[in-house]
């Protein structure tokens, strides 16, 4: 199949997946495949005032239904309305990352039912064509930052035949689609300030998320919890039922001072026995998945040839009927290459401008948290540094 009609048809399957919604009733229909009394939208949208219904736009457009079915208490907390209000003059002046859209993609990844790991991040990446609603990960053509990178470190230390993604690449989506939750603690951020969008009211949503995640997902959950902020976020959760893991950041600031480097953790490889115990031969993770050339971990086992289905791009103002029936992510990856491809090659035929040399090829843009610049990995260590020195104050005025 030529490169032009696979991406042709990868755009078309994405366009099928639009589900048509002309009445109210319609539009709010969808509901976690999971409820045994499906959630009525409609019901709990018409008991919405004209405002809250204006405010929460994103959340009844973009958040996945097994979600909102969930959530739908907090976010009518004053502090959640508070967030909206202020994030509506952040949306309207252009002063948000991700883009409106990709804002919950965490949730339309990974389905409330399917969650069996969350890996805790902080604040989504400020640069543009970076953050996309996943924590640590980014979208091509950026590089992976050194935090993935050594991410990457650890899995190849736990699975040898793990390779990081082609290109220096850091797309994540593959485990999401696997039951990975990876939950930013603030959802949005102004570009190019890191924690822009801190004390705002991210912070109490998306620490009910992890409440609710463990009081709701009985079989189990694995928290990954790197760096102290993190964990102070699952400081609460019953360790008989789930399994908590902690280390250092894996930001290569926190290496000198941790007393495990955080590429001999080991977590992943615990994540996937522990898993294994709980739910059999479909627990594991294939970690390998973000790679395609990688061996799947199992090839014997049913989940690593059924990976949860993906989750739409959605344009903001459309519904969203939970059924996802695009091609899977390594197909869409293909497609996307090959367009890219594609226009590079449309690049070098062009006629040549005056006084220019030959196009250059284009390279994977190297990020601010590149080698040189890790601005973002700092803001999240000084984190660690506010909270410590925060306690001891504390500590010392008890001493008074």
């Amino acid at each position: 199949m030529s490169a032009k009609r696979k991406a042709t048809d990868a755009a078309s399957s994405a366009t099928d997946k639009k589900p048509k919604a002309s009445t109210i009733t319609g539009f709010f229909s969808a509901a976690p495949s999971s409820s045994k009394a499906p959630f009525d939208k409609a019901a709990w949208a018409t008991k919405l005032t004209p405002q809250q219904r204006e405010l929460l736009k994103l959340e009844i457009d973009t958040l996945d239904a097994s979600w909102l079915a969930v959530l739908k208490d907090v976010l009518l907390e004053p502090s959640f309305l508070k967030l909206k209000t202020y994030l509506k003059d952040e949306f309207k002046a252009n002063r948000v990352y991700p883009p409106a859209n990709d804002v919950y993609s965490w949730s339309r990844h990974t389905p409330f039912d399917k969650v069996k790991v969350v890996i805790l991040g902080q604040d989504p990446y400020h640069g543009p064509k970076q953050a996309h609603g996943l924590s640590f990960s980014v979208r091509p053509p950026t590089i992976a930052p050194p935090s993935l990178k050594n991410i990457f470190g650890c899995l190849q230390n736990d699975f040898p035949s793990f390779r990081p993604p082609e290109n220096r690449l850091g797309l994540l989506t593959p485990w999401a689609e696997r039951g990975v939750l990876m939950l930013n603690t603030c959802l949005t951020v102004q570009p190019g300030k890191a924690n822009s969008h801190a004390n705002r009211g991210w912070e109490q949503f998306t620490q009910k998320v992890i409440e609710i995640v463990a009081l709701k997902r009985t079989k189990g959950v694995v928290f990954m919890a790197w760096g102290k902020p993190a964990q102070g976020r699952i400081s609460k959760i019953t360790k008989g039922t789930h399994l908590i893991l902690q280390s250092c950041h894996p930001s290569p600031l926190a290496q000198p001072s941790a007393p495990v480097k955080f590429k001999d953790v080991n977590h992943f490889a615990q994540a996937n026995d522990w898993l294994e115990k709980k739910y059999g031969d479909d627990g594991p993770i294939d970690w390998n998945s973000v790679n395609p050339k990688n061996t799947p971990l199992f090839k014997s086992k049913a989940q690593a040839s059924a990976p949860a289905e993906p989750a739409d791009d959605l344009p903001v103002g459309k519904p969203t009927n939970n059924k996802k029936e695009a091609p899977v992510l390594d197909d869409d990856e293909e497609a996307l290459r090959e367009i890219e491809a594609m226009e590079e090659s449309a690049m070098k035929e062009a006629p040549k401008a005056k006084g220019k040399g030959k196009a250059k090829k284009e390279e994977p843009v190297e990020n601010e948290y590149g080698e040189d610049d890790i601005d973002w990995d700092e803001a999240a260590l000084k984190s660690d540094q506010v909270e410590e020195e925060a306690q001891k104050a504390k500590k010392g005025r008890g001493r008074k």
